[in-house]
């Protein structure tokens, strides 16, 4: 969904979390404004944000209710950030704290940054959902919970001996009992379906009444159902009238009394037309607009994998864009498919997580030794092995630098937030094209599934990536003939011409032995090697990146460098500490090979150095290995990307050491 947002961008701060005198407080959100209800009527209370928390089995449509209640938040406009949740089984044991999938939503009236620490609404299907989820409930928040499923059996399947619901150990929340089971068959009589049919649609009874809560537009998820359901019109029409029975349930039973209002975030955004994006789907349209920037095919090779494979699915529905995908029988072919189409003429790509870079390894550096324009795409999960395969890690980055045999130096851009996953797959096309090397993208599981209101740009916006093939001979030998090397470079770029084959007069050898400079032909000579070996890591050490910027109001001697994903908890940490009246800086880098050229001197400037990643310190080794800083790394890897409260209190540690 699209929203116009036309007012201009403002600042706000995530960190203003305080109560603040004459303001109602519900689960440590602050409510501003409140409206008397008159005789009849309920009270409304205006929030300036909500983070609700959506939890149940694997099974119970949780992903789906999160995603519809976040289209209809991003279509009324306010700012937001999701993180789901869910296992890496297809269908866990029902009832099982492994079986429970979730869905995080962090909506608001300014600009946020993160899905939020702690949900102020918890929405907990069965049991297990309420056992999974509860330790991150902060007092005084609101918990529904769907009574029909707290039964003996449910309850012992995850260690309940008596019904929390009834033992006192929820008292210090506000609980709301609701039979969604039973009151979700009971609306759907009239439709005759089993009980099984009409119990699927409880996770639309659960969106109908959080839809009337918080005021959110309904047109669009109905509209959404029919569609989604058009070959079957009666389960259609049955979880339309579950979302409205919810809905319904909300405006006309006791239990709620209150319903919120999120106004837009009309003060966070430049002025555009804004939608909500994911970052695999950013990442999707930003590899077909550098397609059509550089007015080649776009060829995906790939293999699918957790959780890269939605860019397989989305590219493959955009055929009318010159998008041609393959889903080859293992990685090894699908990146030498992508391959041989950058070998002919194509932008070429591929795409994976951390097991299939591995497998992948030796044709990166046969790309490397080609010096031909390939896209390889990281979305990042726990490892090692098949690890964690639905959470985030950011543990492929020493993967990704020097993960091959040999000197095979390969340029790595990084996305920080699920929109910017646009601009950076244009980024490292533009490398790719420019420099004719292959170049890694290293997002991750967060920014995959995650999502965020994304401008969308006018196509005069993107930049020019056309590139210019070799039409002709380029070299002329001591007896005059004039000839085509395929290895005579740019002076600038050190980049060599690229050849499409069948182009007469540019037949030339390729393969991963040796190539002598300037004839590509093989050659096994000392003196060559080293030259070519040189030559490469030159040619990825010229590429032009920005400058390293540096947010720094205050003077601080504290800096905090982040990259990739970690972006937004950082800055929401950062934002803390200043409205403390605590002195820090901060920077993050999109280019990781190789680092801006102002890097070092950025990090001379400070008496401190923090670098919190998803890992065991990666980028802290490199930056201590290439600039000689005492760099201090703050790690984690749980499979979990970090939370503001937990960042913030660890350099805040690190200022005052």
């Amino acid at each position: 969904m699209t929203s116009q947002v036309s007012s201009p961008a403002g600042q706000a701060d995530e960190a203003n979390d305080a109560d603040q005198a004459g303001e109602t407080v519900l689960g440590g959100q602050r409510a501003p404004h409140s409206e008397k209800a008159g005789v009849g009527e309920k009270e409304i209370r205006r929030l300036d944000r909500v983070i609700i928390r959506f939890a149940g089995d694997s099974g119970d449509g949780m992903q789906l209710t999160g995603d519809r209640f976040t289209s209809e938040t991003a279509s009324f406009g306010n700012d937001l950030s999701t993180l789901p949740n869910f296992p890496a089984e297809i269908r866990a044991p029902a009832g099982t704290l492994p079986g429970v999938s979730s869905f995080q939503l962090h909506f608001a009236d300014h600009d946020i940054l993160t899905p939020g620490d702690a949900p102020n609404v918890l929405v907990a299907m069965n049991p297990a959902a309420l056992r999974a989820n509860i330790g991150d409930v902060p007092r005084g928040a609101e918990i529904i919970v769907n009574t029909d499923e707290f039964t003996k059996r449910p309850m012992a399947k995850v260690g309940y001996e008596t019904s929390p619901l009834e033992d006192g150990s929820l008292q210090a929340y506000n609980v709301h009992p609701v039979p969604l089971t039973t009151l979700t068959i009971e609306a759907l009589k009239e439709f005759g379906l089993s009980r099984k049919e009409a119990e699927r649609s409880k996770n639309m009874f659960a969106l109908g009444l959080l839809s009337w809560m918080y005021h959110r537009p309904t047109d669009g998820t109905e509209a959404f159902l029919r569609a989604k359901f058009a070959k079957k019109p009666q389960i259609a029409e049955a979880n339309v009238a579950a979302f409205r029975a919810g809905w319904n349930f909300g405006e006309t039973t006791e239990d709620f009394a209150v319903s919120y209002e999120v106004a837009p975030a009309t003060q966070a955004f430049p002025t555009g037309t804004y939608r909500n994006i994911s970052g695999n789907l950013a990442l999707s349209y930003g590899l077909i607009a550098a397609a059509r920037q550089a007015d080649l095919p776009l060829y995906l090779g790939s293999y699918p994998i957790t959780p890269a494979s939605d860019i397989l699915h989305e590219l493959s529905k955009h055929k009318n864009f010159g998008v041609r995908t393959f889903q080859a029988e293992d990685e090894i072919a699908g990146i030498g498919a992508a391959l041989g189409a950058a070998f002919g003429g194509s932008l070429g790509v591929t795409t994976t997580s951390g097991p299939g870079v591995a497998l992948k390894s030796e044709t990166i550096g046969l790309a490397v030794s080609l010096e031909l324009p390939l896209l390889i795409i990281d979305i990042q999960r726990g490892g090692p092995s098949t690890g964690l395969p639905t959470k985030t890690e950011q543990a492929d980055l020493l993967q990704a630098m020097f993960g091959r045999n040999g000197e095979a130096p390969v340029p790595i851009v990084a996305p920080k937030t699920p929109a910017d996953c646009f601009d950076a797959a244009l980024d490292a096309a533009r490398i790719a094209l420019t420099y004719r090397t292959p170049v890694f993208l290293l997002s991750d599981g967060y920014l995959a599934n995650g999502s965020e209101p994304w401008r969308i740009p006018d196509v005069d916006e993107l930049p020019d990536l056309r590139v210019q093939f070799a039409s002709g001979p380029n070299h002329e030998l001591a007896d005059g003939t004039k000839v085509f090397w395929p290895y005579k470079r740019d002076p600038q770029t050190l980049a060599r011409p690229w050849a499409v084959p069948g182009t007469p007069g540019l037949e030339h050898r390729i393969g991963g032995i040796e190539k002598q400079d300037g004839t590509g032909n093989i050659s096994y000579d000392p003196a060559n090697h080293d030259f070519m070996v040189r030559t490469r890591q030159a040619k990825v050490d010229g590429i032009e990146v920005p400058d390293l910027e540096v947010d720094d109001p205050s003077g601080a001697r504290t800096l905090v460098l982040g990259w990739g994903s970690t972006y937004g908890p950082i800055t929401a940490a950062v934002r803390r500490l200043r409205a403390e009246g605590q002195s820090i800086a901060q920077a993050h880098l999109r280019h990781l090979n190789p680092f801006p050229r102002n890097l070092g001197e950025v990090l001379e400037r400070y008496d401190k150095v923090v670098v919190p990643e998803m890992n065991l310190g990666q980028l802290a080794t490199l930056i201590r290995a290439k600039y000689l800083v005492d760099a201090r790394s703050y790690n984690q890897v749980n499979g979990m990307p970090f939370k503001a409260e937990q960042l913030a209190t660890a350099l805040k540690e690190a200022i005052d050491a």
